[in-house]
């Protein structure tokens, strides 16, 4: 069963734009808020019935400042806790994807966008299955990835995840750029995001380089 309904999807939601941090329906992201604005956000969030917020890119071109991406993702709020130093530390689970159609101008200090979800229903269906997927080579490509940017993981568990939790945990977790991030959020279909993971990652292999550990 869906977490949420397209009945309880509200037309105005706040927004937290975070560059290359990439929410996907059925997926979980940590976060941790800090900022005065964000823990007003919370505490407003908290008192709806939705509970969501929407994760979206802002722009990083010269002369974008501010702008926003016109596709993002909505998480409802699933956990908080609050650290001795003020911090929240809080997990949203990925809802639906949503089309930005205007920000709402208001007295908030966070941001606010009316959205439309349509486009999105697949969003709010069962787990995505990748039918064509060839996972022996894929796993392949991507042990390849993870050695050439002197990045560890627990093989162990990608190997026995099913399609849908590997493919959109390393689109969640690969240090892309945030424009490449917004490529794979915008993906129609997990098919297609696994084949755009893969070009991603392929295309890292022939540039640049990296180091870090993937949670």
């Amino acid at each position: 069963m869906p977490m949420i309904s397209s009945t309880d999807l509200p037309e105005t939601i706040p927004v937290f734009p975070l560059p290359g941090a990439l929410l996907l329906p059925r997926s979980r992201l940590p976060l941790h808020l800090f900022e005065p604005r964000y823990l007003a956000m919370l505490d407003d969030v908290m008192k709806t019935s939705s509970r969501l917020i929407g994760m979206v890119q802002p722009y990083d071109a010269p002369g974008a400042a501010g702008k926003l991406h016109s596709i993002g993702c909505a998480g409802k709020l699933t956990a908080f806790s609050e650290t001795e130093d003020g911090r929240y530390m809080i997990t949203l689970s990925g809802a639906s994807r949503f089309r930005i159609v205007e920000e709402v101008e208001g007295f908030t200090p966070y941001r606010r966008c009316k959205v439309n979800w349509n486009g999105f229903s697949r969003d709010l269906g069962p787990v995505e299955k990748d039918e064509n997927f060839d996972r022996d080579s894929f796993m392949k490509a991507l042990n390849r990835f993870l050695v050439d940017h002197g990045l560890s993981t627990d093989w162990d568990s990608l190997s026995e995840a099913e399609d849908e939790l590997l493919i959109n945990s390393l689109s969640m977790l690969c240090p892309f750029t945030p424009e490449d991030k917004q490529a794979l959020l915008e993906a129609p279909s997990l098919s297609t995001r696994r084949e755009t993971l893969l070009t991603l990652m392929e295309y890292s292999l022939r540039g640049g380089n990296g180091e870090g550990v993937m949670q």
